[in-house]
């Protein structure tokens, strides 16, 4: 059970890191504040990086991870898009990565409350995500 546990929430990690950079991608380009710009970019080098270690810690179980769900990363992409098409400020570039963030520590936490045997480092890694999202959403308040 406690190696299944650890692949799932490692999974549930990879996910969440893949949609956090995403997330971040679609919005960069309508960034207007250097300051907000560069919270983002920094928080997106450190997803990267924590990914690296969620994938180095699922080759050890032989698992190739997962993608975001493909409904859920669509309806993030159809509403970014739409939302920055009616209102391309850096306030609405704020509420839409708060929104997601919030939501990924929701589900994050979820996950953690779920796989209770999941190994110690899966968990850490998983707490560090949490962590950048609660981060992130404190650091750009100010542009809400």
């Amino acid at each position: 059970m406690k190696e299944q546990d650890t692949i799932r929430l490692l999974r549930e990690c990879d996910a969440g890191v893949k949609m956090g950079v995403e997330a971040i991608d679609q919005v960069l380009e309508s960034v207007r504040s250097e300051e907000l710009k560069q919270f983002l970019i920094d928080c997106k080098n450190k997803h990267e990086i924590l990914n690296n270690e969620v994938q180095e810690q699922l080759r050890l179980y032989e698992d190739e991870g997962k993608d975001p769900n493909p409904m859920a990363k669509g309806m993030s992409w159809i509403k970014t898009n739409v939302m920055l098409a009616v209102d391309e400020s850096d306030a609405r570039v704020a509420d839409l990565i708060t929104d997601g963030c919030h939501m990924g520590v929701k589900s994050l936490n979820r996950y953690l409350n779920q796989h209770t045997d999941a190994s110690e480092k899966s968990k850490e890694l998983t707490k560090r995500l949490i962590d950048l999202e609660e981060k992130l959403t404190i650091d750009i308040r100010r542009f809400l």
